[in-house]
């Protein structure tokens, strides 16, 4: 099915990202030029050119987020948008850019693709994080496009977890270990913190849950990849009050004394969107060399 062109579009960023001003600029004019319309998050709108109309998320209407900046910022705004539908598309002004599908200096194109609609959506699940209380009852929920961390807000040192899976209302242990905490991410979040503490590359079409430990100090505990209707329950084995759940890298919330932490594939999926030639093999080769060839080929 061919998805229908995009009409209008809202614009999320940091305020402090460098390159913003030229960029949201550039936005305009091309916007003006396409015959889209543009809003800006409120935070930007004192970068962006004169008359700018301010975001409103929640607001129907909407047919695209764009997300100026690296993956925290498209993490970010995937979250305003998370359960809307809203598509997201990733503009990379800064470094890696690993989720994002175009870069700043190639606007004109991408608005040129978004206004023929050439473009496919890529729907990647997401994690849902509660906090259960020594009583069993539930705090906030929180959703995650990467991964959740549970791990010590303290002073470096490592902290003695208890892992359970649980399924159909019965839950097994998996086992105990110490570490400097645990990654629990989507496919999503494989390529981000959990690849960098040795856990493996799922490609996003797979819907799983992957669990890697950080630095556990035993040779017997390795990453662990688990059904997407799994429950993961993470426990501290002796409470220190120091223990935290961090959201995507970006928010952090205190577990206290004597709660799980409960992770599980969320209810909705979050629509990034992607231009013909952005593949995710294609990006592991751009942007984490992955497989790259010798200069003989060989």
């Amino acid at each position: 099915m061919v998805p229908p062109p995009v009409r209008r579009i809202g614009i999320f960023a940091l305020p402090g990202q460098p390159g913003l001003a030229p960029a949201l600029a550039r936005l305009d004019e091309l916007a003006r030029r396409f015959g889209i319309e543009v809003a800006c998050e409120p935070d930007i709108l004192a970068h962006a050119p004169e008359g700018a109309h301010p975001l409103r998320l929640g607001e129907p209407g909407l047919d695209l987020l764009v997300t100026l900046g690296g993956d925290g910022t498209l993490l970010r705004g995937a979250r305003k948008v998370t359960g809307s539908g809203v598509p997201v598309l990733g503009i990379n002004l800064g470094h890696l850019g690993f989720l994002t599908s175009s870069s700043g200096s190639d606007l004109a194109t991408a608005f040129e693709r978004l206004r023929g609609g050439d473009f496919t959506l890529d729907y990647r699940i997401t994690l849902e994080a509660t906090i259960l209380d020594e009583h069993g009852d539930a705090g906030d929920r929180h959703v995650a496009l990467n991964d959740f961390v549970v791990h010590n807000s303290g002073a470096a040192r490592v902290s003695r977890l208890d892992l359970f899976v649980g399924h159909d209302g019965v839950t097994d242990e998996i086992g105990s270990f110490s570490a400097d905490g645990v990654i629990v991410s989507s496919p999503t979040g494989s390529t981000a913190y959990s690849l960098s503490a040795g856990g493996p590359i799922i490609a996003p079409g797979v819907d799983c849950i992957l669990v890697t430990p950080i630095c556990p100090h035993t040779l017997a505990v390795r990453p662990l990849v688990l059904a997407a209707d799994e429950r993961v329950i993470v426990r501290e084995v002796d409470p220190s009050g120091d223990l935290v759940l961090t959201v995507d890298g970006q928010e952090a919330v205190a577990v206290v004394p004597g709660s799980v932490v409960e992770i599980r594939t969320g209810t909705v999926r979050v629509p990034l969107l992607r231009f013909p030639g952005y593949t995710f093999f294609s990006t592991l080769r751009r942007k984490l060399n992955w497989a790259l060839k010798s200069p003989s080929g060989a």
